[in-house]
């Protein structure tokens, strides 16, 4: 299976059929169906690694202030014990917990539903430790890449950069030029696997601070990078920065 790093911006992207979600559903095009997908999401962030468990996960709306559809939203996929459990058990440098009443986040469900929208394709999530470091998570993707051979197909789900202080609402309004850098540099760093530089990020100066000021919406792209191998396909999708200050690239590796 490939990997895909989804960048998901917005939720209200989860339910506005707009170029972001044409492209999502671009990246399945051609993909074998999934035995399940793994997904790592942004607004999963625990002490230490989980997974959840549940066979039927409920759709979290883990966000305010938006309007009713969006709350309406139900993504009735199944879960996936049995591929939770594999998981856990691919992973040796850490131990995984397991939890039995986690649904999805927003950060899967809201893309995940544009890709698959006979909600058909079992999902479950694994969680970040932010605690831990960049390097751990990449290792992390390592560790589960064996299970590409045996049709899991793993999601990362983020920004490359998000810088939510700096959001602005007005569509239509110019990217911020670190924005656009950054985004540019992540592109070319990704296209030359320079996955070292990508895991030592806050050595590449003052625009990358800016644009990851948070680590949870970057290391859903580590791990991702950390499951591939070298030559493989790459494609981007959906190269554009919304809301002046969140990249909105997506990539499929393999």
């Amino acid at each position: 299976m490939p990997v895909l790093f989804v960048g998901h911006g917005n939720p209200m992207n989860a339910i506005t059929d707009n170029p972001f979600a044409r492209g999502w559903k671009g990246m399945v095009e051609g993909v074998p169906r999934p035995e399940t997908i793994l997904c790592v999401s942004a607004h999963w962030d625990t002490r230490g690694v989980r997974v959840n468990t549940t066979s039927r996960p409920a759709t979290i709306h883990d966000f305010r202030g938006f309007p009713p559809q969006l709350y309406d939203v139900n993504y009735p996929c199944p879960g996936s014990p049995e591929w939770s459990v594999e998981a856990a058990r691919a992973v040796s440098m850490t131990s995984i917990q397991r939890d039995e009443d986690r649904g999805l986040d927003h950060g899967a469900w809201a893309v995940i539903k544009w890709m698959y929208p006979g909600a058909d394709v079992p999902v479950f999530q694994m969680s970040l430790d932010t605690s831990r470091s960049a390097s751990f998570h990449y290792e992390l993707g390592r560790q589960l890449a064996p299970l590409r051979d045996r049709g899991v197909l793993l999601v990362g789900s983020g920004n490359m950069v998000h810088n939510l202080p700096l959001m602005d609402m007005n569509q239509g309004a110019a990217p911020y030029s670190w924005a656009v850098e950054v985004d540019g540099l992540m592109k070319k760093l990704i296209g030359s696997r320079e996955h070292q530089r990508l895991i030592d990020y806050d050595d590449l100066g003052p625009s990358a601070r800016l644009a990851i000021p948070t680590p949870e919406h970057y290391l859903p792209l580590l791990t991702v990078l950390g499951a591939t191998i070298e030559n493989e396909p790459l494609g981007f999708y959906n190269e554009q920065i919304d809301l002046r200050s969140v990249s909105m690239t997506s990539l499929k590796i393999g």
